[in-house]
């Protein structure tokens, strides 16, 4: 074998999971197929709660120097409609950070850590070999096989490709798309950060680094159709959309200039999956997906991979069944962390990209704030990770 993990995909829940290894004295190949900085659709808000892990992984300090303000209030901007409420008050505020920082920070400490890092590189398939994984590479140099017992499937549940762990191409009129672009002189009020609910999707806004203010939706795809001129980028129809159907959305971009183009990702399929199958460990959104609409995956993604290194710490990983007990002390830790909260999402996600339905609830949310510190709360905002 030539490492004792592998792991495919460098993003948060990847290099989660190779620092963990590493800081235990695990030898760890990481294969990111990107160069970095890159962008990426995501709502690039970290919540309180993954704050201890941010410690335990070394990278707590660099995130505090590069991150945005803290957020501790929250809104609903919907129609006319912008209520606001405070975060909840234990675990301290949250902050975000952009994906083209924070996925560079967090890749940087593996390599301090030890761990072997393949980039720009793609993974073109994986096979059972012995008491292990074969993984075969497509780097610059040529093609290369790297061999381990644990594998860690660490890409993303969005992306397509040959792999067994990859989805295959899909399209429907229902599919939900994720949306995301960085605005500069918004007028959002540092400390918020409010969540979006328009026909046929919703989506949040949230200041990150270096002034920006990060604005991440979702839509129906069907839906996006029906707003779309002849010719019209779809980034751009959904930004017009925003603003005529949020007056919170009007106000926070008077003036603002958009910094880049939109970017696209999907579909988004949330749901709960399995942790490990066949033999591959998954991290990520690939272990399972909250509707972004509670502004967890970038959290979810970093404690999913702490969780998995805790479970693999001391295991004998030359041992087959030893990896599979570890497997499902996993898969339990996982559901137990992360389970009420993707069901909690998935039912608010539905409400919200259907404001006359919301209406009422809306209704309820402006006669009692709390209620969005409450969703805040329900959604995972200060649970401590076991």
């Amino acid at each position: 074998m030539t490492h004792d993990a592998v792991i495919i995909g460098g993003g948060p829940g990847g290099a989660s999971t190779a620092i963990g290894l590493a800081r235990a004295g695990r030898r760890v190949a990481l294969i990111e197929r990107a160069a970095f900085p890159r962008r990426k659709v995501c709502g690039e808000f970290i919540s309180s709660a993954s704050r201890p892990v941010l410690d335990a992984l070394g990278v707590a300090e660099s995130w505090d120097a590069a991150a945005g303000p803290e957020i501790r209030r929250l809104a609903l901007f919907m129609g006319e409609r912008v209520v606001t409420a405070p975060m909840p008050a234990s675990g301290g505020p949250g902050r975000g950070l952009g994906r083209d920082v924070l996925d560079g920070l967090l890749l940087d400490q593996a390599r301090r850590c030890g761990v072997e890092v393949f980039q720009p590189c793609r993974a073109t398939g994986f096979d059972r070999v012995g008491a292990g994984h074969a993984v075969a590479l497509d780097t610059p140099q040529g093609d290369r096989t790297l061999a381990a017992p644990v594998l860690v499937a660490a890409h993303g549940s969005w992306d397509r490709g040959p792999l067994l762990t990859q989805a295959t191409k899909s399209h429907a009129p229902h599919d939900l798309l994720g949306f995301k672009a960085h605005f500069l002189n918004s007028g959002l009020d540092a400390e918020l950060m409010p969540l979006l609910s328009f026909p046929g999707g919703y989506g949040g806004m949230v200041r990150v680094d270096g002034g920006r203010v990060s604005i991440s939706c979702c839509i129906r795809r069907d839906a996006l159709q029906g707003l779309r001129q002849p010719g019209q980028a779809a980034g751009d129809a959904l930004e017009t959309h925003l603003a005529r159907s949020c007056r919170g959305v009007r106000e926070a971009l008077d003036g603002a200039r958009r910094d880049g183009p939109w970017l696209a990702a999907g579909p988004i399929r949330p749901a709960l999956r399995s942790c490990h199958a066949d033999g591959v460990f998954r991290v990520g959104n690939l272990a399972g997906e909250a509707h972004p609409v509670i502004a967890e995956g970038i959290s979810m993604a970093i404690q999913s991979g702490w969780l998995l290194s805790r479970a693999l710490d001391g295991c004998d990983l030359a041992d087959a069944d030893a990896r599979d007990r570890a497997g499902a002390r996993y898969h339990a830790a996982w559901r137990r962390q992360f389970s009420t909260r993707i069901r909690a999402a998935n039912a608010f996600a539905h409400l919200a990209m259907r404001p006359t339905r919301f209406a009422g609830l809306g209704g309820l949310i402006a006669a009692m704030p709390g209620t969005l510190t409450f969703g805040a709360r329900l959604s995972g905002k200060v649970k401590p990770l076991c």
